[in-house]
Parts: C-alpha cells; structure tokens; sequence
C-alpha cells in the first residue's frame, strides 16, 4: 500500500497508506438520508463527533446541507449557522481533525477560519471554482469527489471517473493547489445506480492511476440496501464489508457513519495486508 503525508490546514498533515483512517460524518441537517436531524444543537453535535473519536475516527466531517438525491437547498448563510460554532468548539481538541462537508467557497473560507483543516467537496470544485481558491491559500487538504448529477455520463463508469475528476484536478491546479493537499473520492451513490456502484467497487483500483490517495463512501447508501435487502437504519454491515474490501482495493480513507463496526472491519483488512508483506506477495 503506497503512503502519502497529507498537507491540511493549520499546519497539520496526516499519515495516509499504513492504516486505514476514518472520517466519521457529522450531519448538522434536519433531512440527510441517514441521520437527519440527529445532531442539530451544538452540545449534541460535538458530544456525537466525540463519541466517533473514542470509537476510532481520526477525522470529523461536519457538513450543514443534505446532499441526499431531492435534498433541499439551503442559504449559505444557514448553512454557516449550524456548522460554524461546532467546528470553532471542536477545533480546541487537538487529537481531531475536522473537515467541512462544503461545496461553497465562503463556507469553506469560514470554515477553516474556525478551525477546519480539509474541505470535502461533493462537485470536485466544479460548483464553485473559488473553492480551490481557498484550499490554495489556507493550505486545507480537499477531496474532489465525483458525481454524476447535472451532466451526461459517459456510459463507462472508470472512464467518467477520469473525465470528471481530470477536470477537478485541472481546477486545482490552476488555483494553486498542491498535490499533497488532494485526495479523490470516486463518489459512491452520487447519481449512480446499484450496478454502477458496485463496478466502480470491483474496478476501484483502477483509479490510483490518477496518483492520489483515495476516499471511499459507502456508508448506508441505497446500493449497499440493495444487496443486503436492509433499510438505511441496518446498513452498518454491510457498510463495513465494503469498506474492507475497499480497503484490500486501495482506499486509504473510509466516510462512514458507524465508526466502531467499519474500524474492525478495516483493522482485520489491514491485518491480512500486514500479512502479505510479511510474506512477500
């Protein structure tokens, strides 16, 4: 497993490659698909993205608007209201690293002003392009996650994969972005069906061929529903088998709402790699 030492805001970097590092989700929504309205006040908030750190997550990804598919749209405004003061209160414990849920320019610049260290863009700075602007000049690490929402796909998943994410690079790059800050997230039930996410799962490791570390983001989607025949409350399992064999794929960061089950998952997966060293295959 290649390893890489990702460049974050406020003078941090965080070890990629040698374990796997999860990112717990911090929903501050009243409608995302899993947890909406859970973690709506600011003490709730910061008690639920403590309770993830004690079980195993390295980093917080806090985010204010649902980007579930027909979520409805927010002010940025409200979208600052709500996750501003719980990133300004968690960014005082320093075992944490958070990121903001974000593709908005001024919500990220603001965010990182609290104490944000990594902006998670779902539209790969495509949205608002001023975004990368802010990754430049903060220095916070920022994930250009795929989607397929608003635009004709190309009919070969991996191919649509590299024809998006190309352009979000390209905008990163002309922004000033340094590579150590990216990492690519292949967008895992953003306007894909349940066939279209588990090719993207079997071909997965086709994608280190961009040359950066990889975001996986299984965690609960429809298409994990699909195969399991669970509801979105049951997903956990079949949430952390994913994230596993993501992991044996290459992934080297893992998105999930069920911090416990998905790090035991991931610390059997990174066992067996151990292993394979040891033993030269």
């Amino acid at each position: 497993m290649q390893r890489w030492r990702w460049r974050l805001a406020q003078g941090r970097t965080l070890e990629l490659g040698s374990e796997a590092v999860i990112m717990g989700v911090l929903n501050m929504t009243p409608d995302s698909f899993s947890d909406g309205g859970r973690h709506l006040s600011v003490e709730g908030a910061v008690n639920a993205a403590l309770a993830m750190a004690r079980e195993g997550a390295a980093i917080i990804d806090i985010g204010g608007e649902s980007t579930r598919p027909g979520g409805a749209p927010i002010s940025p405004a409200e979208e600052q209201e709500r996750i501003l003061p719980v990133i300004e209160v968690l960014a005082k414990e320093r075992s944490i690293i958070l990121s903001v849920d974000t593709y908005r320019a001024e919500t990220a610049s603001l965010a990182v002003d609290a104490g944000a260290h990594i902006i998670n863009d779902v539209w790969g700075a495509q949205k608002e392009r001023a975004i990368a602007e802010v990754a430049a000049k903060t220095g916070a690490g920022l994930v250009l996650m795929h989607t397929g929402r608003e635009r004709q796909k190309l009919p070969d998943v991996i191919a649509d994969q590299f024809a998006f994410l190309r352009r979000s690079l390209e905008i990163a790059r002309e922004a000033g972005v340094a590579d150590e800050q990216i990492l690519i997230d292949p967008g895992f039930g953003f306007a894909k069906d349940a066939g279209e996410n588990m090719e993207i799962m079997a071909r997965f490791d086709e994608l280190a061929s961009l040359g950066f570390p990889l975001v996986a983001g299984t965690s609960r989607k429809r298409f994990i529903g699909h195969f399991t025949g669970r509801d979105v409350g049951r997903r956990a399992v079949g949430t952390a088998a994913s994230s596993a064999l993501l992991r044996i794929k290459g992934a080297s960061v893992f998105r999930v709402h069920d911090v416990a089950e998905n790090r035991d998952a991931l610390r059997i997966a990174d066992a067996m790699l151990a292993a394979e060293r040891r033993v030269g295959r």
